[in-house]
This record gives structure tokens, C-alpha cells and sequence, in this order.
């Protein structure tokens, strides 16, 4: 008689990032490519020279706003924007251990961040929308200068800050803020299951939190006197939607009913034999071997192929789901 089979353990907590997560972000390498490929287009965008608008002497008494520095300089709303969730993300990891809601929570948040910066800064380049500090950018002494025929404005200040001075629609720093800190809200409301029909109000309170952070970047913008509030409008409605789609790519509505882990993980849960065949194609492939499963189907479930052999290990970081 076959000796049975011993049940193989759960790796170490500590362990289940470097052993588990790695294989997550493996079966991603072509999200976290596109993301460098998002961050230089990001880049070359802020480098473009907007369009000029025609700024005329009748059109500058709007544009007469003084000139100041950011109540929100662009490393704070990187704070606030970015590293902020992200240290939460690293948190719910510390105290759950389940490396697919921190890989896929970092991959999207940034995926939310770098695709609103880049629609924002196409809209910026596009429109050309003179800043309400625009005279004073245009005109640094005060001196006004305009075409003897056209009567469009002859600018004679610094060119970085006349260049500035042409992208006031959308606010970057409102859509910013609202594609990281939107996402975080998307992201706590799943996590404490806000739209549980257990009546519990003050959970809201959680959820809106990050939105009225980011809605005081945007009134920030106003006082600063460099956006209009149509600027901040569109700002925050453009990095919100961008947040939503970003956030639903990789997790289910917060009122789903397993709505607080991300659809990897559910699948690894639900699907336990896809996950078993992908092990021993793993295994394979470890021993310098190119073999792939013939089912392409559940290629995606391979991510767990080292860390969840066994059902008491799935049955555990399951019930730790249930738990939270």
C-alpha cells in the first residue's frame, strides 16, 4: 500500500511576499513594462510646449490674479497621492499576508496615477488655457506690452514660466490627486465592506475621507490663483473616472459579496484543480524546462503555484479573508 500523501505547510507569513508576491508580479511583467512605458510619455508631455492662446488687453481682465508658490508643491501631492495609499496597501499586507491584493493595489494605483497624468497633460498641451496669474507671468514688471494690429499679448518674462502660464485646463495637481487618493477610497470601502447594508454610517466616513483630501488639493488651486474652477472641476471628475476604471480592472465592487480581495485571489480560492495542474507545469519549467500547460486557460491561476499546495493553506488565507 502507498504510503499517504503528507500534507505540505504554509510558508512562513514573513516569507509569503518574496516566495508568493514574486510570482504575481511575474505573470505582470508586461503591466509593470507598460508603466514605465507610461511614466516616459508622462514626461515627454510636460516637455511639449503648449498651445499659445490668444491672450488679447481685453481678454487680461480676468487674468490679473497676483503671482504665488503652491500651498500643495508637486512633492506633497506626490505624498498625498501616492505614497499615502501605499502605505496603507502595506499595512492591510502586514496584518492579512495576501501578496495578490498588495501587488495588484500598487499596480493599479499607479496605472490610475500615470494614465490621468497623461490624459491631463495631452488636455493641457491641447487647450492652452491661459492661468488666472497669467499677466503677471506674461508681464513680470508690470509693464504691459500687446500688437499694435492683433493686440495679443508680447510676452517678456521667463519662458518656463510663460510656458506654465498656457496650462491651466485641467489642474494637474486636482486629477492627481483625485486618480491616488480616489483609488484609495475605492479601495477602503472594499476593505471594510461600506456597502454591506449593515447600516453602518460611520464606514462612509472612511470612504470619503481621501475625496475630501483631494478636494482640498483642488480648492488649494483656486486660492493659489493658478486654476480657474472649471480647471478643478474637470480635474477632479477626469482623475475620479480614471480611478474607477483602474480600481475595477483589478478588484470587485465594494458591494460585491467578495468584494474586499482582488479577482486573482478569488480565482486561486474557487479554482483549486487549475491551480494544482499549473504546479507541476512549474515545476517543470524550474528544472530548465519549456513546458507550458495545454490549457492556456489557467496560465493566470500560476501565481500561487509554490505557496498554496495544499487546501489547508487555501482554506486558511480564505477564512483570513472572511475575517477582515
Amino acid at each position: 500500500m502507498p504510503a499517504p500523501a503528507v500534507a505540505q505547510a504554509a510558508p512562513h507569513p514573513h516569507l509569503y511576499l518574496k516566495t508568493h508576491g514574486a510570482k504575481v508580479a511575474r505573470l505582470h511583467m508586461v503591466d509593470w513594462i507598460v508603466l514605465v512605458l507610461l511614466a516616459a510619455i508622462a514626461g515627454a508631455l510636460n516637455i511639449i510646449e503648449p498651445f499659445h492662446r490668444f491672450v488679447s488687453k481685453d481678454m487680461m481682465d480676468t487674468l490679473l490674479y497676483p503671482l504665488k508658490d503652491n500651498t500643495v508643491p508637486i512633492w506633497a501631492l506626490g505624498v498625498l497621492a501616492i505614497v499615502v495609499p501605499l502605505l496603507i496597501f502595506a499595512g492591510i499586507y502586514v496584518k492579512r499576508r495576501n501578496a495578490y491584493d498588495l501587488h495588484h493595489a500598487i499596480l493599479g494605483l499607479l496605472f490610475s496615477v500615470l494614465i490621468t497624468a497623461i490624459i491631463t497633460e495631452a488636455i493641457k498641451n491641447g487647450v492652452g488655457r491661459p492661468r488666472p496669474d497669467f499677466y503677471w507671468r506674461c508681464f513680470p514688471d508690470g509693464v504691459p506690452d500687446y500688437h499694435n494690429i492683433t493686440g495679443q499679448v508680447i510676452c517678456h518674462g521667463d519662458a518656463g514660466v510663460i510656458k506654465e502660464g498656457y496650462k491651466s485646463f485641467p489642474s494637474g495637481h486636482t486629477s492627481g490627486a483625485f486618480a491616488g487618493l480616489g483609488f484609495l477610497s475605492w479601495y477602503l470601502a472594499g476593505k471594510i465592506r461600506a456597502f454591506d447594508r449593515s447600516g453602518h454610517v460611520a464606514k462612509l466616513c472612511i470612504v470619503i475621507l481621501p475625496l475630501l483630501l483631494a478636494a482640498m488639493v483642488g480648492v488649494s488651486r483656486v486660492d493659489d490663483y493658478w486654476h480657474h474652477w472649471q480647471d478643478v472641476f474637470a480635474g477632479g471628475i477626469l482623475g475620479l473616472v480614471v480611478a474607477s476604471f483602474c480600481y475595477l480592472q483589478f478588484f470587485p465592487s465594494p458591494s460585491a459579496e467578495h468584494g474586499h480581495w482582488p479577482h486573482a485571489y478569488h480565482h486561486h480560492i474557487l479554482n483549486p484543480e487549475a491551480e494544482n495542474q499549473v504546479q507541476s507545469a512549474a515545476a517543470a519549467s524550474d528544472c530548465n524546462q519549456s513546458v507550458l500547460p495545454r490549457d492556456l486557460s489557467i496560465v493566470p491561476f500560476a501565481v500561487g503555484m509554490e505557496t498554496r499546495t495544499s487546501a489547508r493553506a487555501l482554506d486558511s488565507m480564505e477564512a483570513g479573508s472572511r475575517g477582515l
